[in-house]
């Protein structure tokens, strides 16, 4: 009985040892304390993990390429001259936004700003459906019937000017960020009828829960996979961005991402990259004219032998009068916008990344952009902002429900290496270097509301398609040619979601000779 007794003990003591050791904890490597440990401290490091793919988002995994003119510069512009950059890794919508989805938006806004005090902000978030209108054209069916018919669902939305495809991203990203906390458990589902039905300022923020200024119908998470701890070890039922819950912004991509994107050069790469032993080819033409891959010679025509040779590959205009061929044989089947998934998708799987509707990228337009851009993530528009504090803790929204922010102070900004002021919009304009002025109305249409708009339209020739081309249009304006779609930043790694592969290149441990 006595033995019997000591073997059960034994083997107690071993199913405790076994569990303890398969369970390590992980440690500080510069104090030895450990993490997600209550007993020494309590802090809390979620367990590094790839940025998951957000809703309608495809991943583009970055590189460098020529970005510019890739055929001669016919319009005389001057404004896309190549020069090589790099962009990080980023993800970018498949299509472009369509009629139904920005239907989405507006039928929250109604909901939760269906308070009169609010109108204003519903009626800007309007798409201009006279932009279809023509004093020699009859397009009064457009403008009634292209945003809200059901047979326009899925064409790109237009009339939209470059504020409100900003706006539609910061919605989207709360949109996508309150679903995720619905679905982990960490609010509750009923939050939504309380938001919808005219919750005004009291929706859901992403930065405004971040910063403790949302509360919403907090929960704990049934699921221990969504389980978070506080220093004490008792479950949280809050999120902080470094616990890896929440989706980063949606947001309007560079001009780069976007040029980078649509020529879609990874499927010209005879041996991609799989795994660390594969290091992959650094082999890529750079003289691709359109947004799909270059078979011989570049033309507007799928080239491959079988049913579709001969197919039309975008929507755009052939020439004066003709925006479809003729009855009984069309061409691209579409004299206005087409659906956002019509035609063959380019090397990243994107839709239209040439013709259909122009898209707005982040940038503001200058010609002689190229020549002071940094070579990394090149971008044109920062406005560096610091949350707000005025008004103290618990004050820090304003009547939408948004974080409030204001400019930096140059003055604080005075000692800085890498930059000495908040607003960069007109960096090196009128400068020693850049010898350029713009005097907007007078010398030139050129301003700091100048957006870059990108890839050509069903309105326009073939020379326009190039992703290399460019154009720009003031940020609060609007055309029935230009649409959007979002990006996001990639955080980690750069080769992809999927991808096990870390950061850099690792070696195997060469054995020391004693």
């Amino acid at each position: 009985m006595l033995k019997s007794t000591s073997n059960k003990l034994l083997l107690a003591f071993a199913v405790l040892a076994f569990a303890s050791c398969s369970k390590k904890t992980e440690k500080s490597s510069v104090t030895g304390w450990n993490y997600n440990d209550k007993t020494q401290g309590g802090f809390y490091v979620a367990k590094p993990k790839d940025v998951k793919t957000g809703p309608g988002l495809v991943f583009v995994q970055g590189g460098t390429f020529t970005m510019g003119a890739t055929q001669e510069d016919v319009m005389g512009d001057w404004n896309n001259t190549p020069r090589r950059v790099t962009v990080n890794s980023f993800f970018i919508d498949k299509t472009e936004v369509a009629n139904v989805h920005y239907r989405e938006y507006l039928h929250w806004l109604e909901n939760v700003f269906s308070d009169p005090q609010f109108d204003a902000v519903i009626q800007g978030a309007k798409p201009d459906t006279l932009v279809w209108r023509s004093e020699l054209a009859y397009n009064e069916p457009y403008v009634e019937y292209y945003f809200r018919h059901p047979s326009y669902n899925y064409y790109p939305v237009v009339g939209v000017t470059w504020k409100q495809a900003h706006d539609f991203c910061i919605w989207r990203t709360d949109r996508v960020n309150e679903l995720q906390l619905i679905k982990s458990g960490f609010q509750k589902p009923n939050v939504l009828k309380t938001e919808l039905n005219a919750g005004g300022s009291e929706n859901f923020n992403t930065k405004s829960y971040l910063m403790g200024e949302y509360v919403g119908i907090p929960s704990k998470p049934k699921n221990k996979k969504y389980a978070l701890m506080d220093a004490q070890g008792r479950p949280r039922n809050t999120v902080n961005f470094e616990d890896g819950v929440l989706f980063p912004d949606y947001r309007l991509p560079t001009e780069a991402e976007w040029e980078y994107a649509a020529l879609g050069y990874v499927s010209q790469n005879p041996q991609p990259r799989k795994n660390q032993k594969n290091r992959g080819e650094e082999l890529i033409a750079n003289k691709q004219i359109y947004s799909w891959k270059n078979d011989g010679f570049d033309n507007l025509r799928a080239t491959a032998h079988g049913a579709w040779q001969g197919a039309f590959l975008a929507n755009f205009k052939r020439g004066n009068g003709d925006y479809m061929g003729t009855a009984g044989g069309l061409n691209d089947r579409s004299a206005i916008p087409a659906s956002v998934t019509s035609f063959f998708p380019n090397g990243f799987g994107l839709y239209n990344m040439s013709g259909n509707v122009n898209e707005w990228v982040a940038d503001v337009y200058r010609p002689t952009t190229n020549i002071e851009e940094k070579d990394l993530n090149p971008y044109r528009g920062n406005v560096f902002k610091k949350v707000d504090m005025s008004g103290g803790q618990g004050n820090l929204r304003d009547s939408l429900g948004r974080i409030k922010e204001i400019p930096e102070s140059d003055s604080v900004l005075a000692n800085r290496r890498n930059y000495q002021h908040a607003y960069a919009k007109d960096n090196l304009d009128g400068d020693a270097l850049s010898k350029v002025g713009y005097d907007y109305g007078v010398t030139t249409l050129i301003s700091d509301k100048a957006r870059v708009i990108k890839g050509g339209s069903w309105d326009d020739m073939p020379y326009w398609l190039s992703p290399g081309t460019r154009r720009f249009l003031e940020e609060d304006e609007s055309s029935s040619t230009i649409g959007f779609r979002c990006a996001m930043t990639h955080y980690g790694g750069p080769e992809g979601t999927s991808s096990k592969l870390e950061n850099g290149n690792f070696f195997p441990k060469a054995r020391q000779k004693r």
